[in-house]
């Protein structure tokens, strides 16, 4: 597996930094332990790519960072953008944030874009809401970014409503209404998830190319770890609202230090190893009511069985490579002598 990111290697104090994140929803069933401990930063020009498998606190933890959580969301920790805190700000106290330094691009478009509104209305609105300019300039600017994010005849689509477009031009036009300002920070959720293979690969290139123009910071949310490897430079393994794993993608990809990190990449598919059947990872992620005591991987690890320690002791993110790869298993350094495709 090779990749070479899409940003390189980013320098520089960090942006945006997520310290010992918890979130917590309070249910009638009782409390969901949402996102448990999660510390991140990230650098202008970087990216960061967020994976695990659904329910493992990907999304919550950056609608954690936008401010977007429902009124049952409880969140303790620091997140912090250019050193300014955001934990306890009013939706009033975050609105200069979103959309200027933080944005967003949400997985479904038709949810999220305005089925009466035209779409240069809806660009340029949000242009207007942080900027002072005239509604000639910001219907200018929207024309300019249907542009840049690559949908034709953009003076005239700019007219038209999200019911006009495809759903990889609706996706477009999300990525455009999410860069409008000029962000520090992009978060994409699942961008690609309802599109065909083509237009999947279309969408990460306007992604890729905005963050070449704009310099941005993006960080990728997905369940595709193929689009992952291709696509940033670091990742960050999550599971049952925990970091799981942390690295350079290339180092963790092709020697993973977390049992999970491993069965996630020795069930993919991979059309050169024809006949060879596929290691899916055996049960199911647990129930965020009632995370299991110690590692919260251990009833399905392999490594753990017999390994008292695993069933009792929540193993702690640490450093494992001198490169900086760093994982929450109490038994990683055995895991070097592991092959991602066994022989």
């Amino acid at each position: 597996m090779s990749t070479a990111g899409w940003s390189g290697r980013a320098a520089g104090p960090p942006i945006l930094e997520v310290e010992d994140l918890h979130v917590t929803f309070s249910t009638p069933d009782g409390p969901v332990h949402a996102v448990r401990g999660v510390d991140l930063e990230l650098r202008a020009h970087e990216s960061l790519g967020i994976v695990g498998e659904s329910g493992s606190g990907k999304s919550v933890t950056m609608l954690a960072v936008m401010g977007l959580l429902a009124r049952n969301a409880t969140v303790t920790g620091s997140i912090r953008f250019e050193g300014e805190e955001l934990v306890g700000r009013t939706n009033k106290q975050l609105r200069p944030y979103r959309g200027e330094k933080l944005s967003m691009i949400f997985q479904d478009p038709m949810t999220s874009l305005n089925p009466v509104l035209s779409i240069g209305y809806q660009i340029a609105e949000i242009v207007r809401a942080h900027r002072d300019v005239s509604r000639e300039d910001a219907q200018a600017r929207a024309v300019e970014l249907l542009e840049l994010v690559g949908i034709p005849n953009a003076r005239e689509r700019v007219k038209q409503y999200p019911h006009e477009f495809s759903g990889g031009m609706r996706q477009r036009a999300m990525i455009a209404l999410a860069i409008a300002n000029d962000p520090a920070v992009l978060i994409a959720d699942e961008p690609t998830t309802a599109l065909d293979v083509t237009i999947q690969a279309q969408v990460l290139e306007v992604i890729q190319r905005v963050q070449e123009v704009t310099g941005t910071a993006l960080v990728l949310i997905t369940h595709d770890l193929g689009i992952v490897a291709r696509t940033v430079d670091r990742v960050m393994v999550m599971y049952a609202g925990r970091p799981a794993e942390k690295g350079e993608v290339l180092s963790t990809f092709e020697a993973p230090r977390h049992p999970y990190t491993l069965g996630l990449l020795r069930s993919l598919p991979r059309l050169h190893l024809r006949g060879m059947e596929l290691e899916p990872i055996p049960g199911n992620p647990p129930s965020m009511l009632a995370p299991p005591p110690g590692c919260p991987f251990h009833p399905r690890c392999a490594h753990s069985q017999g390994r008292e320690r695993c069933r009792t002791e929540v193993p702690e993110l640490r450093l494992i490579e001198t490169n900086g790869q760093m994982a929450a298993c109490h038994f990683a350094e055995e895991l070097r002598d592991e092959e991602v495709i066994p022989s």
